[in-house]
C-alpha cells in the first residue's frame, strides 16, 4: 500500500510547487513543528517563518516560509503563503536583506506583541541560513 500523498504550495505569482509522491512533510505551524504523513487528520493552521521539509521518492527539499495557510485535507497538503524561497537557490544577500528587514521591523517602537514576535521568529530561523 502506498504511503505517499500529494502537496500543492502555491504563493500570489504562480503555482510553486505540486508533488504527488511526497512521504513526509514538516511545516512551521503557529502550534509548533508539524510532522504530517499519509491519512493524517483533516487540518487548518497558520504557518508561521520557519523552514518546511519535504520528504518524497525522488529526494529531500528544504524551503523558508515566512507566512500562510496550510491545510490537509483527502491526502492532499495545500500550503498558501506570500513568501517561499527554496534553501537550495536563495542568496546569502537575500537572507541578510530579510533579516535586516525582520530587525528593523522587531525595533519599532510602535509595534505590537504579535508582529514582534512574528519578526524575532524570522531572525532566529533566518540567522541558522547564514
Amino acid at each position: 500500500m502506498s504511503e505517499e500523498f500529494k502537496i500543492e504550495i502555491v504563493n500570489p505569482e504562480k503555482s510553486f510547487l505540486v508533488k504527488e509522491d511526497v512521504t513526509e512533510v514538516v511545516v512551521p505551524a503557529f502550534e509548533g513543528e508539524m510532522g504530517i504523513l499519509k491519512d493524517h487528520i483533516s487540518i487548518i493552521s497558520f504557518l508561521k517563518p520557519g523552514i518546511i521539509t519535504i520528504f518524497s521518492k525522488s529526494g529531500e527539499e528544504k524551503f523558508y516560509v515566512e507566512d500562510g495557510l496550510v491545510e490537509f485535507k483527502n491526502n492532499v497538503l495545500s500550503l498558501l503563503t506570500s513568501s517561499i524561497f527554496s534553501l537550495k537557490e536563495i542568496e546569502k544577500s537575500v537572507v541578510q536583506n530579510l533579516i535586516k528587514s525582520a530587525e528593523e521591523e522587531s525595533n519599532k517602537t510602535e509595534i505590537s506583541d504579535q508582529s514582534k514576535y512574528l519578526a524575532e521568529q524570522k531572525i532566529e530561523v533566518l540567522r541558522t541560513l547564514n
